[in-house]
């Protein structure tokens, strides 16, 4: 079984975040998150909810999966 590597959902959230010209602070407002959470995922610090991870999806319009990189495919 493969292990979840936070780095990856690092990655791709700030990446997704940044090609939308989002900061931290607009991204937790829009989908009604702590700054510090945006923050810590972007960082590695911390894991999001499942919760916190379908929001993402669907305000990015990727699946969750691409999200935690289990497919490389939006």
């Amino acid at each position: 079984m493969r292990e979840f590597d936070r780095k990856v959902f690092s990655e791709r959230l700030k990446e997704l975040r940044t090609e939308k010209n989002l900061g931290q602070n607009a991204l937790a407002k829009a989908l009604g998150l702590s700054n510090a959470s945006v923050s810590y995922w972007e960082t590695g610090k911390q894991l999001p909810s499942a919760e916190a991870v379908f929001k993402l999806a669907q305000f990015f319009g990727v699946s969750a999966d691409y999200l935690l990189g289990l497919q490389n495919d939006y």
